[in-house]
């Protein structure tokens, strides 16, 4: 049972961070799904939708729908890939110039939640249980 009931906290922790980083990043018209691909397409240059969709575990239809926003919102560009089917999705100017407003709001929010002590604990838990899931 108890691992039923850790389960069931982390997904529901999961949840409750999502709600506090949507709080939080609401001045600046972002949520926090769009904030996961602009920080994913920060580190890690342009990619696909597919490889996007892949990395954030996040299904086609919505992240079809948070590319489109973020275009329209002036925060991403699709570029031509390697075949006519495929379009690369890239920071604009304009995000590379407001990350690091975005940022600063999302350091402070996790400074705030994440506790004190054990912290590389938790994140050494955290990695080894994500490779597992790989």
């Amino acid at each position: 049972m108890i691992n039923h009931e850790l389960i069931h906290t982390l997904h529901q922790l999961s949840r409750r961070l999502t709600n506090k980083l949507n709080e939080a990043l609401k001045p600046t018209g972002l949520y926090g799904s769009q904030w996961a691909v602009i920080f994913v397409l920060k580190n890690k240059g342009s990619l696909t939708q597919k490889e996007l969709s892949e990395y954030l575990a996040v299904e086609a239809p919505p992240m079809t729908r948070t590319i489109q926003r973020m275009v329209k919102q002036g925060y991403v560009k699709q570029i031509p890939g390697q075949d006519k089917r495929e379009k690369r999705v890239q920071l604009t100017e304009e995000a590379h110039a407001k990350y690091p407003e975005w940022e600063k709001i999302v350091i402070e929010l996790n400074k705030s939640l994440l506790p004190k002590s054990h912290k590389e604990e938790l994140y050494q838990l955290q990695k080894s249980w994500l490779e597992q899931l790989y």
